[in-house]
């Protein structure tokens, strides 16, 4: 069942699972033929893994560790901005390069697909959507994920912040994603689950959906008004379904697609 913050004249209010019909629910602008999507706190719980390699730079530099949510409130803006919050006083591109050693060993075991990401993924390539990833992640660390958890060719392309001058919430990553896509941005949807991805697709002039599964709360996210506000993935072709003019035909073959790129 459909649970969902939606945002109509009046600003939003929480339309819970007893609820059976939305109301005042604003229309995506067309068609969708493309959904980008945020990476950590969005289709991945990269938490643990994250705050692992951290708590390893720390140590090598005499600091205690942290717990999982001190590090998780400095998640989403890069791997530099990461450090400096939480391996301040030191050199920067040091504690970079430690952490990319370490992190590479332990992310795959530490790092689990969020509820709903394997379905949202798999009914949009049935319905013939082109997918991206866009994430302030290192992106090399993102592929070796992606590549891990989903099926072969299930995403069309996939960037990080050494792929375009800057990094989120400037819109360049996105523009980036929908050249790839050939696809314009009045046929997009961006999924994330912080406030840079929202004011990334208002730069970029693309829909966004939040989801709550990151560092911020539902109701702060519903305070920077993205287009709607869903309590996990799983709702994602549902949604599309009911506030676009995109069939989502479940149960149909998968579309074929390129490799990731």
């Amino acid at each position: 069942m459909l649970w969902l913050w939606i945002r109509s004249s009046n600003g939003y209010r929480l339309n819970r699972p007893s609820e059976r019909r939305i109301t005042q629910m604003r229309q995506l602008p067309c068609s969708v033929h493309a959904v980008i999507f945020d990476f950590d706190g969005t289709l991945a719980d990269s938490f643990e893994a994250i705050a692992c390699s951290v708590n390893h730079v720390r140590a090598q530099y005499g600091l205690p560790p942290l717990a999982i949510e001190e590090v998780r409130m400095h998640v989403g803006r890069g791997a530099l901005h990461l450090l400096c919050h939480t391996v301040p006083g030191v050199n920067p591109q040091q504690a970079l390069e430690r952490y990319r050693q370490h992190h590479e060993q332990i992310m795959r075991p530490l790092t689990r697909l969020m509820p709903g990401t394997e379905f949202a993924i798999s009914q949009l390539k049935r319905a013939g959507l082109k997918l991206a990833v866009c994430s302030n992640k290192p992106v090399y660390f993102t592929r070796e994920l992606l590549e891990h958890f989903l099926a072969p060719c299930s995403v069309d392309a996939v960037l990080g912040p050494e792929d375009v001058p800057r990094p989120k919430p400037a819109p360049d990553m996105l523009l980036e994603a929908l050249r790839r896509l050939g696809v314009a941005p009045g046929h997009a949807v961006y999924v994330g689950d912080m406030d840079v991805d929202i004011q990334a697709a208002r730069q970029a002039g693309i829909a966004v959906l939040a989801v709550p599964t990151g560092a911020q709360s539902a109701e702060y996210l519903a305070s920077c008004q993205p287009d709607g506000l869903l309590a996990s993935l799983a709702e994602l072709p549902d949604y599309l379904q009911r506030y676009s003019s995109t069939p989502i035909p479940f149960g149909t073959e998968p579309a074929s697609s390129g490799s990731v790129r």
